[in-house]
């Protein structure tokens, strides 16, 4: 693991999609059709997302790689020029030639709240052999960050790498799905929202007195520290050093797309460069309010010098 806690190495194993946005005047109901308003398409995917969060949020300083699969088609090329514009080391990122990009399928209403259905297409692909290819990086860097928008024996199988080698881990476990009892005591840095939390510790978990349950659960489970996302609510943290709320900026909701992958990059670039645990969170927390002001998911990810310059646009 690097020392440098002024250029921080982040290493993202995850997943790239091209986000395929309709925006309607709200979200469908159960076998309702309803009209649109307009279209786009949008880089994204978490792992993606979160790679570029970290790029920009590190500033001039953080280096960022990221790992995973594109399809052979226009999709893959657009993902790739993405990574490329942002400067993140994509020697890691495979092209899939007999499979599709993976794609996701993202409805956004008027007040900022969208529904999404995820196909992964090369994303699927992403294997245990493709991090091994990257294991001399990841016993390199400063933090590793999965999802499991890939598979989760990948995201498994880099944390454990991780892990012999002292770097710390970061996992956002969504889309929400049981993590393996062994997995829980190599992470370091265990990022949920309300959903998340609900599925990995069967509680309903519905504000903040429910997050502060939640968030000791997943401590009892072994990992070293648990944050519980809570949108306008705010967050609740809780670990080694202790345990604490705080609350979220007030902002105009424009689009909630990548807020949560936002927050989960500046976090771990903030976190890795030294910073507390409550500086960490409340850095990531003015990058996520910062995004929902903004349509798209990459396009919303704003940079760090915004931040410096308190450019959050407050109600």
């Amino acid at each position: 693991m690097s020392s440098s806690a002024v250029a921080p190495l982040i290493v993202v194993v995850g997943s790239a999609n091209m986000d395929l946005v309709v925006h309607a005047s709200r979200l469908p109901l159960r076998g309702e059709t309803l009209l649109g308003e307009r279209f786009e398409t949008v880089n994204g995917g978490k792992g993606a997302n979160q790679a570029v969060a970290a790029a920009r949020l590190g500033g001039t300083v953080a280096t960022v790689a990221m790992v995973g699969c594109v399809g052979g088609d226009a999709f893959g090329a657009s993902l790739r020029d993405a990574l490329d514009r942002e400067r993140i080391d994509g020697a890691h990122v495979h092209t899939i030639a007999s499979q599709p990009s993976g794609i996701a399928s993202i409805t956004v209403g008027r007040d900022g709240a969208n529904s999404i259905v995820v196909a992964p297409g090369a994303n699927a692909c992403v294997s245990t052999a493709h991090v091994d290819a990257a294991a001399d990086l990841i016993a390199r860097a400063d933090m590793l960050i999965g999802q499991l928008e890939v598979p989760l024996a990948t995201i498994a199988h880099a944390i454990n790498i991780a892990a012999r080698n002292g770097t710390p881990v970061l996992l956002n476990p969504a889309p929400a799905q049981p993590l393996p009892d062994t997995l829980y005591r190599q992470i370091d840095y265990l990022l949920v929202n309300e959903t998340e939390a609900a599925l990995l510790t069967g509680l309903h978990v519905s504000g903040v007195p429910c997050a502060r349950f939640a968030a000791d659960a997943l401590l009892g489970k072994g990992a070293r520290n648990v944050i519980v996302t809570l949108g306008a609510q705010g967050a609740i943290w809780a670990g080694a050093q202790g345990s604490g709320y705080m609350a979220a900026p007030v902002v105009r909701v424009v689009d909630t797309t990548a807020a949560g992958d936002t927050f989960a990059g500046g976090f771990a670039v903030v976190r890795a460069s030294g910073a507390s645990m409550q500086q960490s969170i409340a850095f990531a927390q003015r990058a996520a309010a910062a995004s929902v002001t903004r349509a798209g998911a990459q396009p919303s990810i704003p940079f760090r010098a915004e931040l410096e310059e308190d450019s959050i646009s407050e109600v």
